[in-house]
């Protein structure tokens, strides 16, 4: 009524052009409007709908917001919590902690601190071929990317670099995959076995398979497997996910070893010797926290072995960015600095001392909240001498082996009752009363998450 009022005219005086158009121009924007409005309120009763009948068990939605139920907790941001015959109190904060995924978060401050020593400036003629060095098996390497590599593996003393070609990859999955490509038989008559010793890496069956390759198949846990055949382990030190150091299962004349060194770094692990094997996979993401540069390397000893990887990766993706690679190689040149040229960096900000001390923190606030409700329990690990920090410590590991003690067999779901998102033991060959949890989210997420476990109890 007031819009008509407005605008409304004596008889004898009709609108003129001008006015009319103003007329319309309100109109029209009052009905768009109108219409956004119920657009936005119809958008979020769908979605409201959506998440609760996924919640309520309608598990024909799972496959919207899950991938083969791996990732099925992660990233949910609404959750009606089953009832439980346990309480938990929540001081502060009640909503959803997700600690399914391993996000390196943690190192986000860190790196914060750091400032511009980590900047790079990339001109738009910079990096515009496919080639790094065509003289290299794998010749989209950049080369300021190797030389990073090599110089913080000696730094660290982790791993023999010395005759090895260096493979780069779109982080450590994608090289997973090229090595399963490269040491497969490719004219056998039957797929190669893939296992690894239980809990293993709850994505190693989904890659293996993935593809339904006829070269390589899941053939499970390595210390089940007793087939007189070849066949490829895969061996992670420190393991992901109870956090102990690991060596091959099968031990047999047939089999092909793949070592995954992610976690074999001095802030989650005493360092006991340089690595040597024929073949070891790294990455930035759980190394310096970098998940979403994508970059991982293998150091390979077999030179075809490398030339297949990289012909695998370069029938998949032409390679591998050269923005990430460069961003990668001054990330790993600052730690390397940190260590080195103290002199240049304040105190306390030698990367792996400042990650270990994290850990450490971490490690002793968790245990302190698993001793107060007495409901959970988590592994022991042996100490040992780091020969890069001269310490004396057991793992502080980047995921805690949580298990649920007394009748709780299905941990994943009791902690989901308590808003807590985890990832169940059955993903990683094990029992249900145990679930990974992640270690490195940002430090409010990770008190929020140690003082709600330490109040769950009985009612």
């Amino acid at each position: 009524m007031i819009f008509h009022q407005q605008f409304r005219q004596p008889k004898e005086q009709p609108f003129t052009v001008c006015e009319r158009e103003l007329v319309c121009e309100l109109k029209m924007e009052l009905r768009t409007m109108i219409l956004g409005h119920f657009l936005v309120i119809s958008l979020a009763l769908n979605v409201g709908f959506l998440y609760r009948d996924y919640w309520k068990g309608n598990h024909h939605y799972q496959e919207f917001f899950s991938f083969k139920n791996e990732c099925q907790n992660a990233s949910v941001t609404l959750l009606e919590a089953s009832p439980q015959p346990f309480s938990s109190s929540s001081k502060g904060f009640d909503g959803i902690i997700d600690l399914d995924h391993g996000d390196p978060t943690m190192y986000e401050r860190y790196w914060q601190q750091m400032g511009d020593k980590t900047k790079v400036v990339i001109n738009g003629w910079q990096f515009i071929s496919y080639f790094s060095d065509v003289r290299k098996v794998c010749w989209f390497l950049e080369p300021e990317l190797a030389n990073s590599i090599i110089r913080l593996h000696k730094l660290v003393g982790n791993a023999i670099t010395e005759e090895r070609y260096i493979v780069v990859g779109t982080g450590s999955t994608q090289l997973f995959q090229a090595l399963l490509y490269a040491v497969s038989p490719p004219n056998s008559s039957e797929p190669i076995s893939v296992v690894s010793a239980a809990p293993f890496y709850s994505s190693y069956p989904l890659i293996t398979d993935f593809l339904k390759s006829g070269l390589h198949k899941w053939a499970g846990d390595a210390y089940t497997f007793n087939k007189d055949e070849p066949y490829i382990e895969l061996v992670t030190s420190p393991n992901n996910p109870d956090g102990f150091p690991r060596q091959a299962v099968v031990n047999r004349n047939q089999g092909i070893l793949i070592h995954d060194f992610a976690y074999y770094w001095p802030q989650y692990i005493p360092i006991s010797s340089p690595a040597d094997h024929d073949i070891m996979l790294f990455t930035v993401s759980k190394s310096t926290g970098h998940a979403g540069t994508r970059i991982g390397w293998a150091l390979v000893k077999d030179r075809e072995i490398a030339k297949k990887m990289t012909e695998f990766i370069v029938l998949s993706t032409i390679g591998v960015s050269k923005d990430s690679q460069i961003r990668a190689a001054k990330i790993l040149q600052v730690v390397s600095d940190s260590h080195q040229y103290k002199g240049n960096f304040k105190e306390g900000q030698a990367f792996f001392e400042h990650s270990y001390n994290n850990m450490a923190r971490r490690w002793k606030q968790l245990r302190d909240a698993v001793n107060m409700s007495k409901l959970f329990s988590l592994p022991d690990f042996p100490s040992s001498l780091c020969t890069f920090s001269g310490r004396t410590f057991g793992s502080l590991a980047a995921f805690a082996w949580l298990k649920c003690e007394g009748e709780i067999d299905d941990c994943e779901s009791f902690l989901r009752g308590h808003k807590i998102l985890t990832r169940g033991g059955k993903h990683f060959g094990s029992s249900g009363k145990y679930v990974r949890i992640s270690m490195l989210p940002r430090d409010e997420i990770f008190d929020q998450f140690t003082e709600r476990l330490s109040t769950i109890n009985f009612s």
